[in-house]
């Protein structure tokens, strides 16, 4: 091998070797400086105070009262006054029956009381003259007898056809169908010109919303607590309508069943609501929060603050130096998207909420801004 081709393969080694030596050199500062580069996080603080235990429940909203109309008499549906869906006032005309026979009726009664006056006073005009002419000697006891019968009859029919008119002029009353308590139509049941049955035909379903009630089942290990929490004062009970963004109703445990059903081992609740702003709608699902036990002074994180392993629960606290500490708990109840810590932690103390995925023990990270 000449002299030249012996630099040249010393020369492409020399080469090699240079190219090897700074591209691992630059591979390790790489690496150290991305091992040493702070993982970015979101923390929040362990707080000390008290923690209001809740149990979370589907209920249903219920009508304060719900009434199907009907009418007292019968006749043919003449018109309804009532727009369907919407809210009519006590004392409202709802539906009204044709009113020309009743009325007739009423007219024919009035007559026969009038008769029956008349009648009365000529029975006491009669009664008073064979009284004046009895003391005279001039008709017989048994004469004036009859004539203080005739009296009597006089009266007794006037009574009667007193309480008949009176009869006629609440049935007449009853044609017209009105609301018995503020609430909300439904759909009519049956249109004018219909043949109503009195007592029987169905006309409209009236819902009184102000208020309304939220029916909820709760397990019977439950009840205790809640009895014990009802001791402390009226419980209040939070109430979210879903799709609807507003703040939750609040309102107050007004019933608690008389037994537990012993197919579901559950008993039925209901809280009151005032519904002023009618949000709730009979026979609506919502979710139902219900306050159970206060604890006070505990310490508590977010619930996405804990981490999982074998060895059981466990969070990452920022200390003062920007490294974090895998830091084992012992964790109390949940309520609220906070979990109560009964051991590990100390108020103040920054906890990581976002980002555990790219920490482990001792890792170096920095608070996101913003």
């Amino acid at each position: 091998m000449s002299w030249k081709k012996i630099v040249l393969v010393v020369a492409v080694l020399l080469a090699v070797a240079l190219a090897l030596h700074f591209g691992r050199r630059a591979g390790g500062e790489a690496a150290v400086s991305k091992a040493a580069a702070p993982v970015p996080v979101e923390v929040a603080s362990a707080t000390l105070g008290d923690v209001e235990l809740s149990l979370k429940l589907v209920g249903r909203a219920e009508a304060w009262s719900t009434v199907t109309l009907r009418a007292r008499v019968s006749g043919q549906l003449e018109s309804l006054s009532f727009k369907p869906g919407t809210l009519v006032r006590k004392g409202s005309v709802l539906a009204q029956i044709d009113p020309r026979l009743l009325r007739a009726q009423l007219d024919q009664a009035r007559g026969s009381v009038a008769r029956d006056q008349a009648q009365l006073q000529k029975a006491q005009a009669d009664q008073q003259r064979y009284a004046d002419m009895l003391t005279k000697g001039f008709v017989s006891k048994s004469d004036y007898d009859l004539y203080k019968a005739n009296l009597a009859v006089a009266r007794a029919a006037l009574q009667s056809d007193q309480a008949a008119q009176e009869l006629a002029q609440t049935q007449l009353d009853y044609a017209q169908i009105v609301a018995p308590f503020d609430g909300v139509t439904g759909a009519p049941l049956v249109w004018p010109g219909a043949q109503i049955s009195a007592d029987s035909t169905d006309i409209v379903v009236l819902n009184q919303v102000e208020p309304m009630r939220v029916a909820f089942n709760i397990p019977e290990d439950s009840l205790p607590a809640v009895r014990a929490a009802q001791q402390q004062g009226v419980l209040s009970v939070q109430v979210t309508i879903s799709g609807d963004h507003a703040a939750p109703l609040s309102g107050a445990l007004e019933f608690i069943d008389n037994a537990v059903d012993a197919s579901t081992g559950t008993i039925v609740l209901k809280a009151r609501f005032d519904n002023a702003d009618h949000r709730l709608t009979p026979g609506q699902f919502v979710q139902v929060t219900l306050p159970t036990t206060r604890l006070v002074n505990v310490v508590s994180v977010p619930v996405h603050a804990l981490q999982s392993s074998t060895d059981g629960s466990f969070v990452f606290v920022l200390g003062a130096n920007g490294k974090v500490q895998q830091r084992p708990v012992t964790t109390g109840p949940s309520t609220a998207g906070r979990t109560v810590i009964d051991k590990g932690l100390k108020p103040g103390e920054q906890v990581v909420t976002e980002g555990q995925m790219l920490l482990v023990d001792g890792s170096a990270a920095i608070v996101k801004q913003g």
